[in-house]
């Protein structure tokens, strides 16, 4: 069956959601995060609660988790907000002629092609979020406007699709096939002082697809311009190591980008790798290929001579990864939450969404905890990309687990918000797991899914801070012990003018290794913990 281009518009949903969050009511710290699939959250609001008896007890499991060492996997008290991943991105011709080849299908490379007429990568690269909540990779008017993919050259003549938010939604255009590039945002050169711009030096570690169709949001006006995001379709083709220890920050377009170093690797790269993992998989399961759909006959055409057959190649959706149903996105197999005598356990409709700096939960797991939105802990306004707005209440839950293979991933007194979102199985999502939960975690996301591929994963290391008095960190145990001692020892009475001098012993900074120092040794004797 043909379905001709204005039911399309109507009808075609990427599950993309787009909005922002700010406060109820009442002063509020405004700040600036990312929410699921691409929101933005502008400020947060807590109620004041009676939460002695739950503070003692995670007063409790922190002295507890003190005295075990970062061995013990809880984390009490996660953030509600985490990192952002940004990356740059560059744009360039390369694509398939889908009419001689009769190719759709989008394929991983290097750097290739040339840029859009009238713009050079050096200049005129763009940020975005790596996004894996997102089926398609969106980029928005200005980003697009920027990069030269604007113009007739780059976007179908008349192919939309509704971009859906919380409040309602927005057509964006379907772009004809190109090839879309990205790296870390320590590929662009060090802001040098008193310099508002950086420039990307070289396009030669850039990795992603060609022949790949995205969509581009319209001039937006009075509303939110929407958030560029590259999602699954690029994500399934590289392993991704996500350092969340080094923070980069950047300033571009007269805006400061923070988030961790990206790297991109080859799929199936072997280094590097981090002992534990979660199985994730990609749902609706069957995805062979990221892929673009297009029209075949030329409907309008054929209604008018039905003996004029004509073809039209145009992608009439992005490229998305395929599924069985309809796009796929990365799920955990498993996740655990408790919230008093009251459980919800081995839930497997959480998505995982690095584009989110929050973590959400749906009503069914809300009802099955017994969370009542009346008694909420914190409450967010969600602005949708129309500029209507609808409030969301927030909890701090007893706990989330994640079962992994080595350690698992627990955490107590977790924020949450209670919020339904689209599932592209059908329905909603039991929730969002989101970068909140990962800030104490180096991460590598390993591609796959696809039919005959090994199943993608989350590969993750604790961070690892060295304990006051590890002053030999040569030692690589994080524990002030016999081995930091006999350093100290070597450095006894020393000052900064003599041989023996060692500035990692002044530990109570009075320029000279004397008795301050080796009682802040004594207090960390054994702080820390042996992997």
């Amino acid at each position: 069956m043909i379905i001709p281009n204005n039911i399309w518009k109507k009808n075609m949903t990427v599950v993309v959601l787009l909005f922002c969050i700010i406060c109820a009511s009442g002063f509020a710290e405004q700040v600036k995060w990312n929410g699921p699939a691409g929101s933005r959250i502008k400020a947060i609001h807590h109620f004041k609660k009676d939460t002695t008896e739950q503070d003692q007890v995670y007063a409790a499991a922190g002295s507890s988790e003190a005295e075990t060492g970062i061995s013990a996997t809880i984390i009490n008290s996660p953030p509600i907000n985490g990192f952002v991943p940004w990356i740059v991105l560059a744009a360039t011709d390369e694509s398939l002629d889908a009419e001689t080849t009769g190719i759709y299908d989008a394929f991983a490379s290097t750097y290739v092609g040339n840029p859009p007429a009238g713009t050079h990568p050096r200049t005129d690269y763009f940020i975005g979020i790596f996004d894996t909540g997102a089926s398609a990779i969106v980029i928005g008017y200005e980003n697009a406007v920027r990069a030269g993919l604007y113009n007739a050259t780059y976007l179908t003549e008349d192919n939309y699709v509704t971009v859906t938010g919380v409040t309602g939604s927005v057509d964006a255009h379907v772009t004809q096939p190109y090839a879309l590039f990205m790296d870390g945002l320590d590929a662009l050169e060090p802001n040098e002082p008193g310099a508002s711009e950086v420039v990307l030096p070289t396009t030669s570690g850039m990795v992603g697809e060609y022949n790949t169709s995205t969509l581009i949001g319209q001039n937006p006006g009075s509303s939110p311009d929407l958030a560029t995001a590259i999602g699954t379709p690029m994500s399934v083709f590289y392993d991704t190591h996500i350092e969340v220890d080094q923070p980069i920050t950047v300033t571009h377009g007269g805006t400061d980008y923070t988030g961790p170093r990206i790297t991109f690797y080859e799929k199936g790269s072997s280094t590097p790798a981090y002992p534990n993992y979660i199985p994730l998989e990609l749902k609706p399961a069957g995805s062979t290929t990221v892929q673009y759909i297009t029209y075949g006959i030329d409907f309008e055409t054929w209604l008018e001579d039905p003996f004029n057959i004509q073809f039209d190649y145009s992608p009439l959706s992005p490229s998305v990864v395929i599924g069985t149903s309809s796009q796929s996105l990365f799920f955990i197999h498993g996740v655990d939450l408790t919230e008093g005598s009251r459980s919800a356990v081995d839930r497997n409709r959480f998505m995982l969404d690095t584009g989110a700096q929050i973590t959400v939960i749906g009503s069914r797991i809300a009802a099955r905890l017994g969370l009542n939105p009346v008694d909420k802990e914190f409450e967010v306004e969600i602005e949708g990309v129309t500029g209507e707005s609808i409030m969301a209440p927030g909890f701090y839950v007893d706990s989330i687990a994640v079962p992994a293979v080595g350690m698992w991933l627990e955490y107590t007194n977790v924020p949450v918000v209670l919020l339904d979102i689209s599932s592209p199985e059908g329905g909603t999502l039991d929730g969002i797991i989101g970068m909140n939960l990962f800030t104490e975690y180096n991460l590598i996301l390993r591609a796959g899914g696809f039919m005959l591929d090994d199943d993608p994963r989350l590969e993750f290391e604790r961070i690892v801070s060295s304990p006051v008095g590890d002053i030999a960190p040569q030692s690589g145990d994080g524990v002030v012990n016999y081995l930091d001692y006999s350093v100290f020892s070597q450095a006894w009475l020393a000052d900064d003018i003599d041989t023996n001098w060692n500035p990692n012993a002044d530990l109570a900074a009075n320029g000279t290794i004397d008795l301050p120092d080796l009682v802040v040794l004594a207090n960390n004797w054994l702080s820390g913990t042996t992997p």
